[in-house]
């Protein structure tokens, strides 16, 4: 009877200890955790590891680099995680590091970029937005609202998430429009959109692909150059928001990045658990914010969750 109690004794502690055994989710992401964009993405990573008890690594390149982006996916695949989250800014760059996690049992899932290359790649779902989609909304509201000579920033020419953003945009604005080309730096981007306007009078709409990067800058310039100019982004911060309701900047499309790392790791770690996961794609945006909502929004966009 000793032995017995013994076995059961032994078998219960067995049992709880494997429960208490934390899951290992790596997110290997294009962006870094200091822009503000990405640092939304991170807190939501961060909130789902201490809901769910995961143990959670955010890595990413110190600058967009698809090279040292696969090396970091490979990285993670060789330490044989439960999970691993990862965004596809380039599919012909990243693939066989994604398929090769795949293939090693690992399951994945993709986040903000790649909704479109997902699946093929074997990823279990995509958390993020349809970006062409999303960029064709931006076009047809800020069209409805006038517009019909644009520039589309684009900070990460090469992005493909960022590219398809401008083609959407463009497509549904359907008016005059090019594609602006700069890099992150706020400065430069201020640059840039101020001689576009200067050399341009009849540019009348901005679409910006990023709040801080280019949507605040863009802001400036527009103000500066002392003209009617509408001024939209993708993405939101503090600043932008205020310049919403101020009626300096027209609306930001909020994707809740928040969303996209918080969902992943939690389903992640579900799987992990339980074998649970959603049927398919999980859309975490668009939302236009206009002057009408930005208040709402503007106190959590401070604190780094919208």
């Amino acid at each position: 009877m000793k032995r017995v109690l013994a076995g059961v004794v032994t078998a219960a502690s067995l049992s709880m200890a494997a429960q208490a055994v934390a899951q290992e989710i790596i997110v290997v992401a294009h962006g870094q955790a200091n822009d503000p964009f990405w640092s939304v993405v991170k807190n939501g990573v961060e909130e789902a590891g201490k809901d769910t008890g995961a143990n959670v690594d955010f890595r990413s390149p110190e600058t967009f680099d698809m090279v040292a982006m696969s090396q970091l996916i490979d990285a993670a695949v060789n330490q044989e995680p439960d999970g691993l989250v990862v965004s596809i800014p380039d599919a012909d760059a990243l693939g066989p590091s994604i398929e090769r996690a795949v293939e090693a049992g690992i399951p994945v899932i993709s986040i903000n970029s790649g909704s479109d290359v997902s699946k093929g790649l074997g990823a279990l779902l995509h958390v993020g937005q349809d970006e062409y989609d999303a960029g064709k909304a931006a076009g047809e509201k800020l069209a409805g609202m006038g517009g019909t000579s644009a520039i589309c920033v684009n900070q990460e020419v090469g992005n493909v998430a960022l590219d398809l953003r401008c083609e959407g945009f463009l497509a549904g604005f359907g008016g005059t429009g090019s594609v602006l080309p700069t890099t992150n730096d706020p400065t430069e981007v201020e640059a840039k959109v101020a001689a576009a306007l200067s050399s341009d009078e009849s540019i009348d709409t901005i679409m910006a692909l990023g709040a801080s990067t280019a949507g605040e800058p863009a802001v400036a310039a527009a103000k500066a150059s002392g003209r009617d100019v509408n001024v939209a982004t993708f993405d939101m911060s503090a600043p932008f928001l205020q310049s919403i309701m101020a009626g300096d900047a027209a609306f930001a499309i909020d994707q809740q990045q928040f969303l996209q790392g918080y969902l992943a790791v939690n389903f992640l770690a579900l799987h992990a658990k339980y074998g649970l996961m959603p049927g398919g794609n999980v859309p975490s945006g668009p939302n236009l914010i206009t002057a009408d909502k930005a208040g709402q929004v503007v106190d959590l966009s401070a604190k780094g969750i919208r």
